[in-house]
C-alpha cells in the first residue's frame, strides 16, 4: 500500500493518521495537517490533490489493516465468524477515529487500490461459506455493534461480550432450506 506513495506522501499520510487518531475526523483539516508538518497548506497539494485524497489514503490503511486482522483470525480459527467478529471489534475499538472516518460516510471506492475492498471482505465471505448475503448480515451486525460501542450508546453494565456472542451465533446458525 505505502509503496504507491512517495516518501513525502507517506509522511503526510502518517501525520494525518496521527492527527486523526489523537483528535478525531473533525480535527483532520488540511490546515491542521500542514501546521503539524510545519509547512503551508498549499504544499500538501503537491502530494495529494485534496482532503478527500488524504482521507481515502486513511481509508485504504483501515481496509488493509482490517484485512490483516481478519486474515490472522482466520488463520487461527478457520471458518469462524465469531473469531472474525472478535478481531473486527478489537481492531475497531483500538482505532475508533479511523473506524469512524472509514465507515460513517460513503466509501471512496474510486480512490482505493484495486481489490482492497474485496480483500477485506474475503475472510468473512469464506467463513460464511461464500454466502454474500450472510456475510453482509454478519458485517452489518458487527458494524452496528462497534458504532454503538464507540459512541457509548449501550447502557452502563451491558454485557457486550455476551451480546456479541449471541448475535454472531444467531447469524451463523445453519438455516433450514425453504426449497
Amino acid at each position: 500500500m505505502a509503496d504507491r506513495l512517495s516518501p513525502r506522501a507517506r509522511e503526510i499520510a502518517a501525520t494525518a493518521r496521527a492527527l486523526l487518531e489523537e483528535s478525531g475526523p473533525a480535527a483532520l483539516t488540511l490546515r491542521a495537517l500542514a501546521d503539524r508538518l510545519g509547512i503551508k497548506a498549499p504544499s500538501l497539494y503537491k502530494h495529494f490533490p485534496d482532503k478527500n485524497a488524504v482521507e481515502a489514503e486513511l481509508v485504504a490503511q483501515f481496509l488493509t489493516e482490517t484485512a490483516e486482522a481478519l486474515e490472522a483470525a482466520e488463520a487461527d480459527e478457520p471458518a469462524s465468524p465469531a473469531a472474525l467478529a472478535r478481531a473486527y471489534r478489537t481492531y475497531a475499538l483500538a482505532h475508533p477515529h479511523l473506524y469512524c472516518l472509514a465507515n460513517e460516510r460513503p466509501l471512496p471506492r474510486a480512490l482505493l487500490p484495486a481489490g482492497l475492498e474485496d480483500r477485506a471482505a474475503a475472510p468473512l465471505l469464506r467463513a460464511c461459506g461464500g454466502d454474500g448475503d450472510l456475510a453482509r448480515s454478519v458485517w452489518a451486525f458487527a458494524h452496528g455493534m462497534v458504532v454503538l460501542e464507540i459512541h457509548g450508546r449501550f447502557p452502563e453494565g451491558a454485557d457486550l461480550a455476551q451480546a456479541w456472542r449471541k448475535g454472531v451465533e444467531a447469524l451463523a446458525r445453519p438455516r433450514a432450506s425453504n426449497g
